[in-house]
């Protein structure tokens, strides 16, 4: 079993040891296992109990009134029950019952011991539950005092860690503009052209109107329709052709597919030319297959416009 005294306090051997060598004298065994333990732990307790002793002896010798009864209970019990744990450990076939042994110590604690005749008293020589009961007990009460119950030193400071500064959180980005607020945008140029867009023949067209802005210095450019007919991107899409006056009629400009959704109303549509437009001269959307199409057949345009 593992030693949980405090560091720096004597064991219940030591102790016993001492106090029977303060009120009754060591046999030379027990005066050899003393000289075994802590020297410097055990001389320092035997003062302590000494001075006990000796005040206890100065309070019983002078005629002055005797303990008080609570303290002399105290120092009874404490007394009884540490003597009566020890001597069970010892020797258990000698104790038949701790409750007995107690209210003995007790009883002798309350008796104020006759004054002796002589003028020196004889020497106290006794069974260590008998003649040397409260002196022994009042030792018994000091030790504990001084010696067992003393705080445990205080801990150390610990050093307290400030946490790491937080960081701001960054700045919330602006949400990028809308294909209107784009559009709005590049008509707010002067070199930007609006091109009308018209319905044609084609079934599909019917009730269509828009335009297309376009900038020829940054080759961007949008759709703004009404009335287009939303499409099922399973079946068939939208596709954007781009005329260059410098280029061949029947390959125009592809400006990239569009859906239109149901109940969509007004849309705008950006157009992403693939290839470089010097010249535009006319913007047409027709209907193709999922995807679009490199060449158009112009089978179904349902939307044109011409810059002049």
């Amino acid at each position: 079993m593992s030693d949980t005294r405090p560091q720096g306090q004597p064991d219940e051997a030591m102790v016993d040891l001492l106090i029977k060598q303060v009120t009754e004298g060591l046999s030379p065994a027990e005066q050899r296992a003393l000289d075994v333990m802590d020297s410097e732990l055990a001389t320092a307790y035997l003062r302590d109990l000494e001075r006990a002793a000796a005040g206890v002896t100065l309070a019983g010798s002078t005629g002055g009134e005797p303990l008080p009864e609570a303290l002399s209970a105290r120092i009874a019990q404490q007394a009884a029950e540490h003597f009566a744990a020890a001597e069970h450990s010892a020797q258990p076939s000698n104790v038949a019952d701790l409750s007995e042994v107690r209210a003995a110590a007790a009883e002798k604690a309350r008796v104020q011991p006759p004054l002796a005749p002589s003028p020196a008293p004889a020497p106290v020589r006794a069974t260590r539950f008998g003649g040397y009961g409260w002196l022994a007990a009042a030792a018994c009460l000091v030790l504990a005092i001084f010696g067992w119950e003393r705080s445990p030193p205080p801990l150390p400071p610990v050093a307290v860690v400030a946490p790491p500064p937080v960081a701001p959180p960054p700045p919330a980005q602006p949400a990028p503009p809308t294909a209107a607020e784009e559009r709005a945008a590049l008509l707010a140029k002067t070199d930007t052209l609006k091109i009308p867009l018209g319905a044609t023949k084609d079934p599909a067209a019917a009730g269509v109107s828009g335009d297309v802005v376009w900038d020829p210095v940054t080759q961007r450019g949008f759709l703004h329709f009404a009335g287009l007919a939303p499409n099922d991107p399973a079946i068939h899409q939208y596709q954007i052709w781009i005329f260059d006056a410098g280029r061949d009629k029947r390959y125009p400009v592809d400006g990239g597919v569009f859906d239109v959704p149901a109940n969509a109303g007004e849309v705008v549509i950006p157009i992403r030319a693939s290839l470089m437009v010097r010249k535009p001269a006319a913007f047409a959307v027709t209907v193709e297959k999922p995807g679009g199409v490199v060449v158009s057949g112009r089978e179904h345009v349902v939307a044109l416009g011409a810059t002049s």
